[in-house]
């Protein structure tokens, strides 16, 4: 299997991981399917009366980073948040991690590190490509370039959880 399968295949994977702990824990959730180039998750509560929009985005436990993409310095409203799953490999017995991030916090934070990461030098020295779409977030324990650090937000499934009561 071709490394860009495995890491489609993670991808998908991770929603459906995500979807299911939101489940779990009482709500409705469904998976776009890519359907929508803003949400992979929508979720409710039982009675469908609120609803959030959810992000995924996947990294390996233990790497340092995990790509967020552009779009994560727009944000969309206080119903939008951020899923950045840790799915392990198959064979691996490392934890699952989960990070759930606002897009208010999302935003602004992601916004700062890229202005940070455009005046430090690259390798070598050279000069940064101003244009780049790329965004990641550093992973604990490490802290983001502005000193942001996303411990905090841990498996932090009430932010989800107050938005839809």
């Amino acid at each position: 299997m071709s490394k860009n399968s495995d890491k489609g295949h993670r991808a998908s994977a991770s929603q459906f991981f995500v979807a299911g702990e939101l489940c779990r824990r009482g709500h409705m959730a469904v998976v776009t399917m890519g359907n929508s180039p803003t949400t992979d998750i929508l979720c409710s509560n039982k009675d469908g009366s609120k609803c959030v929009h959810i992000q995924v985005k996947t990294f390996v436990p233990g790497t340092r980073k995990c790509a967020v993409g552009l779009k994560a310095e727009t944000n969309p409203g206080p119903n939008f948040f951020w899923v950045l799953a840790g799915i392990p490999e198959a064979d691996s017995t490392k934890p699952f991690e989960y990070y759930i991030i606002p897009s208010k916090v999302m935003a602004p934070n992601i916004k700062k590190c890229f202005e940070r990461w455009k005046t430090t030098p690259g390798k070598k020295g050279k000069r940064r490509n101003q244009d780049s779409a790329f965004r990641a977030v550093r992973l604990p324990p490490a802290n983001n370039l502005n000193g942001w650090n996303v411990s905090e937000y841990k498996d932090a499934w009430k932010l989800i959880e107050d938005r839809l009561k």
